[in-house]
């Protein structure tokens, strides 16, 4: 079966899109993820880590639910398959890492959302970022954040020092939706931080477009995966195998090239700097007259009853109208009848909302807005200011997937990565 699975990526692809680009030194990296919270697509990208753990050093795991339900203890029950299918990859490849050895660097970070001021109390999760970001070596720590930035945010409050000891690679996207306040809190704070901020490029991985038909996300698990070892078996159970995976261009950034450099080509994408984290503030009720751009923070700010309760109280609800249904979000006071709530857009589309609340006075209002697909979109004088190493997805509208921004610089190395893959996943049969 391996000589077939070469063969067939001999075929479909010139060799020059199959080899990865040589990683000058094995990265050391901790992923936060919402696994077993938000998206099934963590379970996933966490096989595709599992599989090629032996190409990094992996100094944590922490589940970072921003929104859900999820634990460690996926973490560790991931491993626990793993655990049972290393016989058969460790006949390929001798350096993985052993079981216990991922299982002593799984910790529990926050659930839920921080409040207004983007941080709240430390957790096993934050402080555990902390311990490996200040560990003696010449190679920073890349934090690889496949949810919400809650205990990369608490981290840096924390241990502000730790700012030049990591590189963060977020696929934000919808994830910005649910960690807006401790996204606004990093890029306020801490502009000279090393980011890559990808909404859009991400998705090129599970696109279709001009993909052969055996790497279609609904037909590459019967192709390749077909429950191969125990892994593979688990594989079927999200999204019914059909590959998602949205997290793993993080994995690939780190897999292809030198990840110190956000510019080239990689598996993982291709990114430029901006300077700017768009913000619009909002003082009054919206119409469809104001529009935003896609990713961007909205803040609404709201005078009301002067209440004798603590700062970042939750205190007010904003109901938002979308396309995928009804959504709500806590809105929090600040103080002297000040009450705030910030909300990002994930899409291109007209919105309405309502504001609420049952303290007595509370001035109810609602509106609409227009989401426009342009990031980061037009100056305001209420953008945070970012640093020199801040970097998002390409504008080039040529390196659109649809509206995905940056879309076709993931897309256009997806075949190679899956077929890669698939030589492993033939390991396990």
């Amino acid at each position: 079966m391996k000589n077939l699975v070469v063969t067939y990526l001999l075929v479909i692809l010139p060799f020059s899109l199959v080899a990865q680009k040589p990683v000058p030194v094995k990265p050391r990296i901790l992923i936060s993820t919402d696994i077993g919270g938000t998206d099934p697509d963590d379970n996933q990208s966490i096989t595709h880590f599992l599989m090629y753990s032996n190409l990094f050093e992996t100094e944590g795991l922490v589940s970072s639910p921003s929104y859900g339900n999820g634990t460690k203890h996926e973490l560790l029950r991931m491993i626990d398959l793993y655990e049972k299918d290393l016989p058969k990859l460790s006949q390929h490849v001798t350096n993985y890492p052993t079981p216990d050895a991922l299982r002593a660097v799984c910790k529990q970070g926050r659930h839920g959302e921080a409040p207004f001021k983007g941080y709240a109390t430390a957790t096993e999760g934050s402080n555990w970022i902390i311990t490996c970001a200040k560990k003696k070596s010449e190679q920073p720590l890349w934090v690889l954040v496949w949810g919400g930035l809650e205990d990369v945010a608490q981290a840096l409050h924390d241990a502000p020092e730790i700012q030049h000891k990591i590189k963060v690679y977020w696929i934000g996207g919808p994830n910005k939706k649910w960690s807006a306040n401790s996204y606004a809190y990093i890029a306020r704070n801490f502009p000279n931080l090393w980011f890559i901020e990808a909404n859009g490029s991400y998705n090129g991985f599970f696109s279709n477009n001009g993909v052969p038909d055996s790497l279609n996300t609904s037909n590459y698990y019967d192709h390749y995966i077909r429950a191969a070892g125990y892994l593979g078996n688990d594989f079927k159970s999200y999204y019914k195998g059909n590959i998602k995976m949205g997290d793993t261009p993080s994995l690939l950034y780190m897999m292809d090239g030198n990840p110190n450099n956000p510019f080239r080509e990689s598996w993982g994408g291709s990114f430029e700097t901006f300077n700017r984290s768009p913000r619009t503030i909002f003082n009054r009720n919206t119409s469809t007259a104001d529009t935003v751009g896609v990713y961007s923070i909205m803040e609404f700010h709201v005078k009301g009853p002067n209440l004798n309760i603590p700062a970042d109280s939750a205190c007010f609800t904003m109901t938002v109208q979308a396309q995928i249904g009804e959504q709500k979000w806590a809105g929090y006071y600040l103080g002297h009848g000040n009450y705030a709530i910030r909300y990002i857009p994930k899409q291109s589309e007209t919105l309405s909302y309502t504001l609420s609340s049952p303290i007595p006075g509370f001035p109810q209002g609602s509106g609409k807005f227009v989401v426009h697909n342009v990031w980061p979109g037009k100056r305001s004088t209420s953008d945070f200011k970012l640093g020199s190493n801040w970097y998002t997805d390409r504008g080039d509208t040529s390196l659109f997937d649809g509206r995905q921004q940056g879309g076709k610089t993931v897309l256009k190395w997806r075949n190679a990565a899956l077929l890669d893959w698939a030589k492993r996943w033939s390991w396990l049969y």
